[in-house]
């Protein structure tokens, strides 16, 4: 039997509040990506996701690649040490700046990225299949309002 409510508190509606819904949605998405991506390479979620920004942006530091995926320093910290005994990723010393680590994919990091992002997208052109071609519009101008300024651009 279920207990009693008492009539000051207010569940919150976890199926109709925002940041649930978002994180459902984003964790079952990446979830069917990281399916395809761990079962052939051994990638978790986190590693995936340093790739991809060090794909976009390479030369970025650890704090830097953190800050773009607005993940934990920690969790970015591992999946790098990860990657970089794996080979997947290189680590050397910013030129002028010895306390600064300087990240980019290595050959094998751009096989790996080159056969995992065409999975990625497909998987994205899926989903978004499901909205008619003004939903997606609405969509990403919503995600764009929504995400943080320092995650979004350049």
């Amino acid at each position: 039997m279920p207990a009693k409510r008492h009539p000051d508190h207010a569940p919150l509606e976890l199926e109709r509040f925002l940041p649930y819904q978002l994180s459902i949605v984003s964790n079952t998405v990446s979830q069917a990506i990281a399916d395809d991506y761990q079962a052939r390479h051994d990638l978790s979620v986190t590693e995936w996701r340093v790739m991809a920004v060090l794909a976009r942006f390479d030369g970025l530091s650890a704090r830097e690649v953190a800050e773009r995926t607005a993940m934990d320093k920690v969790a970015v910290s591992r999946a790098l040490a990860r990657l970089v005994a794996a080979g997947r990723v290189r680590r050397h010393i910013h030129a002028n700046d010895k306390r600064r680590s300087v990240l980019g994919l290595t050959a094998t990091g751009w096989r790996i990225h080159d056969e995992v992002a065409p999975m990625a997208r497909q998987r994205e052109r899926e989903l978004l299949a499901r909205l008619a071609p003004e939903e997606q519009a609405w969509l990403q101008q919503i995600l764009d309002k929504l995400m943080p300024q320092d995650v979004v651009k350049s």
